[in-house]
């Protein structure tokens, strides 16, 4: 299998630091307030990069974050009324709701940056000591001229950095370009650390969380592209200075998100909250949507793709509940196939969705023809189902019992022996339970 690193720009063979297990970290939200769909696309995504290499067969270990203390949950309070956990624990809990009306799978560790405190000040410490890192007047500052390769993530030089960014102006700092670890502070929550009041900074909760769930070094570090300057590079950088790694071998990255064409942003009136766009879609139709584009391209959310999507999914739930019915009624044994190679051809070339998907479609017309023509169906069943799971997709196809075989069995003997107004009768007994 081979994986896009964004660390090298180059298609790279996955091999994982210890077999047959994967570390994979994914930047989650700041619980500040209700996320927008361009949120869900990395938990899309990664959900898939999971669903994926467990159907390879790997045991993956995946955890995304919570920034539950930042200067935005604090102006939310203020304007809420609240206080900031009381912020953060709803918007924790809003955006798990998300996940699950999205139909995300478990993702096994939520770190908060609260329960990490003590981690931040003993990981700050030693960034002191080693020189990375400078106290001035109760704000903790990262030496960014230290790492020689700072901007290998984002493909930038030092020189250019300093030049060409439109940098923050701040007296204390050693140099335009250091950022803050620490961050001095009396208003709203705060804490106590060994440089007095205050709050840690953004880019080093990460790497805490890293080392402290997995260690050193992961294996896969997600996230969305714009997360790629300065945070990504910045987790880099102190992974660098304390650890002489880059945090993880494989950084992969996906596209933002359109709106008819145009970036989605406040401003123009095109945010959309995730929690609002899926009122008028469906968990299903939203991921055959986002995976009909490859997950490093920006995504653009088009009525007519929705439309388009909304009657595939259709058409899969259709033949897989006609394939689940003859499979039930004859007794066919299904399960049989773990993997299948064609779909390894296509998603080990980076997670090739939109490949995948054309596979898909290839295999429900199989399906369908194969059902019309009483033909062999347990191998494109079993197929079409690992693909569905690869993808996330959800269908609630029936666990016929003995009553239904056997209305099913007289309907058929009915049409047999044309006697039609037995035969409507038991088929409208059949599509009122879900059956036809």
């Amino acid at each position: 299998m081979r994986i896009y690193n964004s660390l090298t720009d180059k298609l790279e063979e996955f091999k994982p630091i210890r077999e047959g297990k994967v570390s994979m970290y994914v930047c989650g939200p700041t619980v500040y307030n209700y996320v927008h769909i361009g949120n869900m696309r990395p938990a899309i995504t990664f959900d898939m990069v999971r669903n994926y290499l467990e159907y390879l067969g790997y045991e993956v270990t995946y955890a995304s974050n919570f920034t539950d203390i930042n200067p935005k949950i604090i102006k939310a309070a203020e304007e809420l009324g609240i206080t900031e956990r009381e912020v953060a624990n709803k918007f924790i809990a809003a955006y798990l709701k998300d996940l699950e009306d999205y139909q995300c799978g478990k993702i096994d560790v939520h770190p908060t940056v609260l329960e990490n405190l003590d981690n931040i000040y003993t990981f700050i410490q030693k960034l002191i000591e080693k020189g990375y890192a400078y106290e001035v007047d109760g704000d903790v500052y990262f030496r960014v001229n230290k790492i020689k390769d700072y901007g290998c993530l984002s493909n930038n030089t030092l020189d250019e950095l300093e030049s060409g960014a439109r940098l923050e102006i701040d007296e204390k700092k050693e140099d335009p370009l250091d950022f803050a670890l620490w961050r001095k502070s009396i208003e709203g929550e705060h804490f106590t650390s060994p440089w007095g009041e205050g709050i840690p900074g953004w880019h080093t909760e990460c790497v805490v969380m890293i080392n402290s769930i997995f260690g050193e070094k992961i294996d896969i570090h997600g996230g969305g592209v714009d997360l790629k300057f300065p945070h990504h590079e910045n987790e880099i950088a102190q992974s660098m200075a304390l650890n002489n790694n880059h945090l993880a071998n494989y950084w992969m990255h996906n596209g933002h998100i359109n709106v008819e064409g145009v970036k989605m942003s406040k401003s123009l009136g095109n945010f959309i909250l995730a929690k609002d766009f899926i009122k008028n879609s469906k968990a299903n139709i939203v991921k055959l949507a986002m995976f009909k584009t490859h997950y490093r391209l920006p995504f653009n959310i088009k009525e007519e793709l929705f439309k388009e999507c909304g009657l595939l999914d259709d058409k899969i739930y259709n033949t897989l509940k006609q394939a689940n019915l003859q499979i039930q009624v004859s007794n066919i044994t299904i399960n049989q196939v773990k993997q299948d190679e064609n779909i390894n051809k296509i998603m080990d070339e980076d997670f090739n969705t939109p490949n995948l998907i054309t596979y898909l479609l290839e295999l429900i017309k199989e399906l369908n023809t194969a059902i019309r023509n009483k033909g062999e169906i347990s191998l494109l069943y079993d197929k079409i189902n690992l693909i569905i799971n690869i993808l996330g997709l959800h269908y609630d196809l029936k666990t016929l019992s003995e009553d239904d075989k056997k209305t099913y069995q007289e309907w058929l003997k009915a049409k047999e022996n044309k006697d039609y107004t037995k035969a409507d009768e038991l088929r409208k007994t059949l599509v009122n339970n879900n059956i036809l």
